[in-house]
Formats: structure tokens, sequence, C-alpha cells
């Protein structure tokens, strides 16, 4: 029985909470779509929302017996194509693909093989400049890197990797003009939000650190 408890907040002290037990915890990630190479020279195209960066290091959370986590185990260059939210159709389309043949058994039920990702997605191959597997041509942010590390989660159900960024392209429509910086008013990730998809809403303020200050509306 869900159990309610008393929010203390300060001017929401009317609140009250409940316990709750989800099948899974996606509240509210990035959609990326890693590009690595597989061990006959082909490529690889897998949608994942576990992702978040430290600095010029990105963590992945991976499951171990995709053939992402596969193909990065013994060759670590890979490529994080991030998405607008417009593009969650290309995204939902790999969703039950799997670059695993045989197809793993506790995907079997579920998924299906399929050697061609990027056709089967409609997104457009490019050559990266630094790392062997190719860019997502369509996706306005790709991020080359390279994995230093692959290892078990705490859990031991997952693996984390942890990749340097290399190199960052970026659509010219989403950088602020003259500079370096991603203009966030006209970036917008495709987010993972409990299994649905959405983009951001409007602005409601900025850091103190940020680089590109602007007035919210």
């Amino acid at each position: 029985m869900d159990t309610a408890t008393r929010s203390t907040t300060p001017g929401n002290t009317s609140a009250a909470h409940v316990t709750i037990e989800p099948s899974i915890l996606y509240f509210g990630t990035p959609v990326v779509l890693l590009s690595t190479e597989n061990e006959n020279g082909s490529f690889n195209l897998a949608p994942m929302s576990s992702a978040w960066a430290l600095g010029h290091v990105i963590v992945l959370g991976l499951g171990p017996g995709g053939q992402t986590a596969h193909n990065l185990r013994s060759r670590p260059d890979l490529v994080v194509n991030l998405p607008e939210p417009a593009q969650w159709p290309a995204v939902e389309r790999l969703a039950p693909l799997t670059g695993r043949t045989p197809v793993p058994v506790d995907k079997r039920d579920t998924f299906r093989f399929e050697p061609d990702k990027f056709a089967a997605a409609g997104l457009r191959p490019e050559p990266s400049e630094l790392v062997r597997p190719p860019r997502a041509a369509e996706c306005p942010i790709q991020l080359e890197a390279r994995a230093a590390r692959v290892q078990p989660d705490a859990s031991g159900a997952f693996l984390i990797v942890e990749a340097h960024v290399l190199k960052v392209h970026a659509d010219p429509r989403i950088v602020v003009p003259g500079s370096q910086h991603v203009d966030p008013a006209t970036w917008s990730p495709l987010i993972y939000n409990f299994r649905h998809y959405y983009g951001l809403g409007p602005e409601l303020g900025h850091s103190f650190r940020s680089q590109t200050p602007r007035q919210a509306p």
C-alpha cells in the first residue's frame, strides 16, 4: 500500500507525497544515438537515454548484452549523436532493433536483428574526422569520442562507459554567432521522460555561470 508523507517544502506545506515503486527511473534524460564499429567493419547505431556529461567526459550506461557494449569493449571509438525533438520517430524506429546476431535470448521476444541501422532510422552516415564510426548527419550535435573505461556498474547489471570527447560538431543554426557556444534558445535536446519523448519548454531563467545569458520571458 502506498504511504503518504507530508511535504515540508517552504510555501508548499499542503502537498503530500506517496511512496511508489516505478519500474524504471528515466526521469527526463536526453536521448542520444551511439554509432560504433562492428567486428566486420560496418557500423551500428543505437538509441539510449542514460547519458550525462562531466566536463569533456561523457558517461554512458549500457546493457551488457547489446551490440554497442560488445563493440566498445574492443573498439573504443564512438560518436554520441544528439537528435532534436522532431527526430523522435527516427529514434523510435531504432528502438526495437538490435545489431547483435544471433539476437540475445533475453531480447528475442521484443527485438529483431537489423544490420543497417542508419537506413532503418532514415538517417545518413557522414564521415567523422578523428574516429572510425560515422556521425548521424541529421543530428544537430555530434560528439566524436573514445571510450577510456568500460566496466560493470555497482549492481553488475549494466556497463558504465566513460568516453573522452575529442571533437564537437554543431549545426551552425544552434551556435551563438561569433562564439564557441551552443545557443540554449535555439537548441532543444530530445528528452526521454518515463519512456515518453519530449522537448524543452520555455526558458525559466539561467545559471549565474551561464556564458549565454538572456532575459527570461
